[in-house]
């Protein structure tokens, strides 16, 4: 399949434009040699892990990445214990089962893979080394004029509070995952303007994350202390109902924590005159079978600490930034719309759930 990548790992190649501010420049499409781009984690929680496999195209304006299929993929450890992942429809995404291969704090892990063009590649084995736990989550109101504008935004930004251990040498990396129940399964915009759509079948819930909030950081100033009011996301005002999510605080090698530092400052990067060049942003996986294979991306083994958090909206001020409302004709046929698993929507209900 061929679709546009919600990673950032498409951003790592792209090479720095000067404009003429006299005459508009209209550059070349850049050629690029087709490279393998691997993303994927084992953790110490539960599985099942995800890894994708995607393959570099041309960049253009409107760069995609191609799906990888047909690969065969495995996870191993140090002790012997190993699982060849599944592919999942469309392709290009493989899993491990729900009660298989699962990350052991203490114990190394690589993965290895091999493309159906025969091209092996593995990475360089990573110890899991256990987070520590979050001790607080906890949110503040915001509400303030967007600059040069009389429009005032208002939401609600969530932090941590942490510890980090006496050892030296700890990095860490935060993520969130933000689950909303909804109804309405199917959309469909009309003409009008007006939203049309089918309810779910089952209870269902859509997941919304953020792919470019790189938050990193690490003990090298701040060894055997605290690490307070670490912002972790801003929630919007689009609801007085309770906002509820997940927040992910992970253990990185130095290898992982030293990778996701150079992206995020890839994607931060705001194109100005003075900036760095963009770089290129390699990590710990080559090829065994070819060695002028290019291949990007970082299979990591992390430990994993996750603490629930639910923001409460209903003292926000004036009225939510809610979208359209859904018109679900009656009797609506057919009759609803299956809720499917996916990175995006998810029919199991969240863990700590409670409404």
């Amino acid at each position: 399949m061929i679709i546009r990548s919600r990673s950032l790992l498409p951003f790592l190649l792209f090479p720095l434009l000067v404009l003429s501010c006299v005459t508009e420049y209209q550059p070349d499409v850049v050629k690029l040699p087709p490279a393998l781009v691997v993303e994927g984690q084992i953790t110490d929680q539960p599985g099942p892990y995800i890894v994708k496999l995607t393959r570099t195209a041309d960049y253009s304006y409107k760069a995609i990445n191609l799906l990888e299929t047909g690969a065969v993929v495995t996870i191993e450890d140090n002790q012997g214990n190993r699982e060849t992942l599944r592919e999942q429809a469309p392709g290009g995404t493989y899993q491990t089962r729900a009660d298989g291969i699962r990350g052991v704090a203490g114990r190394s892990y690589k993965i290895v893979i091999q493309t159906r063009s025969g091209t092996r590649y593995e990475s360089l084995p990573e110890v899991i080394t256990a987070a520590p736990p979050i001790l607080k989550l906890y949110s503040e109101y915001r509400n303030e004029f967007v600059p040069n504008t009389f429009v005032r935004k208002q939401g609600w930004d969530v932090y941590l509070d942490t510890k980090d251990p006496e050892t030296t040498g700890n990095y860490y990396r935060w993520e969130w995952a933000h689950y909303e129940a909804i109804s309405v399964c199917q959309k469909t915009q009309l003409g009008s303007g007006r939203i049309t759509g089918l309810y779910c079948c089952t209870p269902c819930w859509d997941i919304t994350r953020c792919y470019d909030c790189i938050s990193v950081n690490s003990d090298a100033n701040i060894n055997g202390r605290a690490i307070s009011k670490q912002l972790i996301l801003r929630v919007p005002y689009t609801s007085t109902a309770p906002y509820y999510v997940e927040v992910e605080q992970q253990a990185l090698s130095r290898g992982a924590y030293l990778f996701w530092k150079s992206v995020g400052q890839l994607v931060n990067s705001t194109g100005g005159l003075f900036d760095a060049a963009p770089q290129t942003v390699r990590g710990n996986i080559r090829s065994t079978t070819d060695p002028n294979a290019v291949v990007y991306g970082y299979f990591g083994a992390t430990g994993v600490s996750r603490m629930p958090f639910y923001v409460d909206r209903s003292r926000g001020q004036g009225i939510p930034n809610m979208d359209l409302p859904v018109n679900v004709p009656f009797p609506s046929t057919p009759a609803c719309v299956a809720c499917e698993n996916s990175l995006y929507r998810t029919a199991v209900k969240p863990r700590w759930w409670v409404y």
